[in-house]
């Protein structure tokens, strides 16, 4: 990462998301991206970064499309020619929506593409390891319920008081003549 000063009094550095349409065949995609590149070469801005994202879904269809490919682009241009390259943005043909802004002062331009797929990889790290904390959470408290409920029959143990010859043969005859019994 690096940070980027404008060198000249006059010039400051901008930050333009491009979104076009997806899918889009090669010679189109190059064809329309060296038309945005122009149109700030027309304007005499130097191109800082050129950061690829690629496809990427949208929130909402946006001239019936779903998904979009993104370029963020940092370009270092004189402010008094900002307003005709928007305005040529707008009307380019193939663009669905662009976005110029002027980053905040010491702003950290660094390419992020790549950044993603780490950041969702360890994302889904993270992901993985709050599932076996909760599973591991989980099992403790299972086992530590075990060994209350053990503890507890520990304590409750059931004296038997001597029966006589003549109540069990009582309780036997009973259990024998119950008609809910197959035997």
């Amino acid at each position: 990462m690096a940070t980027i000063h404008a060198e000249d009094e006059d010039t400051r550095i901008y930050e333009v998301a491009v979104l076009y349409p997806y899918p889009i065949n090669q010679k189109e995609e190059s064809d329309l991206l060296k038309a945005v590149e122009e149109i700030f070469q027309e304007a005499k801005a130097k191109l800082v970064l050129k950061d690829m994202w690629g496809r990427r879904g949208l929130a909402y269809k946006i001239g019936g499309f779903s998904e979009g490919n993104f370029v963020i682009y940092y370009f270092e241009m004189d402010p008094s020619k900002l307003k005709e390259a928007d305005t040529q943005l707008r009307i380019l043909k193939g663009i669905l929506r662009h976005m110029i802004i002027k980053p905040p002062k010491n702003y950290q331009v660094a390419p992020t593409a790549g950044n993603f797929e780490k950041w969702k990889q360890e994302e889904k790290t993270l992901g993985e390891k709050v599932a076996q904390d909760k599973e591991d959470k989980l099992k403790k408290q299972v086992v530590e319920k075990a060994k209350r409920t053990t503890k507890k029959e520990e304590k409750t143990e059931v004296i038997a008081k001597p029966m006589s010859e003549k109540s069990i043969t009582e309780g036997l005859d009973k259990l024998i003549s119950d008609k809910d019994i197959d035997l």
